[in-house]
């Protein structure tokens, strides 16, 4: 059997066991996207603000991690960065601290959010996050969208924490949840001021002016949106907690690379 085999692979000639090769060789990976050189870590910017990168966790409204959340770090154009910072400033001479919770989204996160919402029988996590909207209305409602403004890289979600910042547990999966508009010491514990809901609460409550909230809500509020619009930032009336800046230096693109330090080119 030995000698019948290799007379065979001799009488293929070389350049057909060249082809066999070439055959048998895997396809090359493709390289994963990076960010363009405008983009930075908002660490580097500004280490004293506050980092709770929620969707590098269970702890979201799907559930589980969003895909593309490599690392838990805050990537964002260098204007946003370097304006953040400071309105961090002016902040920490009042004792409080910004805190952020998504800054660039990549595409491929946004996407899986549609493929999520498309799911009417994944609800695990309705109590908490959307517990007075049905699930099927989240596109009509403008919950959820094909598109984010996050992608481009200018638009950040973010609190007021007081400091010194408590220290927050972190979130068990399966544990029992608390509708997100519940009084703060019910809903899950956040260190962030009063803002009348938790962070990515689907309801109304969570517009920037509803009239329903508290007079501290509402001043914590306006504060977080007046400090910010000074530098430039523009408030989404349907999130207390979702800001842009402007002028954005993509307003046309959505960018696909991961959330991590290497799509930086750092390691």
């Amino acid at each position: 059997m030995r000698r019948r085999l290799g007379s065979v692979l001799c009488g293929l000639g070389a350049g057909a066991l060249a082809l066999l090769t070439v055959a048998a060789a895997p396809s090359p990976a493709r390289p994963e996207p990076t960010a363009p050189r405008a983009f930075v870590s908002l660490r580097s910017v500004d280490p004293t603000i506050l980092q709770d990168m929620r969707y590098a966790t269970a702890h979201t409204f799907l559930g589980e991690p969003v895909t593309g959340y490599r690392q838990p770090v805050c990537l964002l154009t260098r204007p946003a960065a370097e304006t953040l910072r400071t309105a961090q400033r002016k902040l920490l001479r009042q004792g409080l601290s910004l805190k952020v919770y998504d800054c660039y989204r990549p595409q491929r996160a946004v996407d899986h959010f549609v493929r999520w919402a498309k799911d009417l029988d994944d609800t695990r996590m309705k109590r908490e996050f959307y517990p007075r909207v049905d699930k099927s209305r989240l596109f009509a409602d403008g919950y959820i969208a094909e598109k984010s403004g996050h992608s481009r890289g200018s638009t950040v979600d973010l609190t007021i924490v007081e400091l010194p910042a408590r220290p927050t547990r972190p979130y068990v999966p399966g544990e029992r949840l608390v509708p997100c508009f519940a009084p703060q010491k019910e809903r899950f514990p956040d260190n962030s001021v009063d803002m009348g809901t938790g962070y990515d609460c689907f309801d109304t409550l969570s517009h920037t002016d509803d009239p329903r909230v508290s007079a501290v809500q509402k001043a914590n509020r306006q504060l977080l949106k007046r400090t910010l619009a000074a530098q430039g930032f523009t408030n989404l009336p349907e999130e207390w907690w979702h800001f842009t800046h402007k002028p954005e230096l993509f307003p046309g693109t959505y960018f696909y690379f991961p959330v991590s330090k290497r799509s930086l080119g750092e390691r």
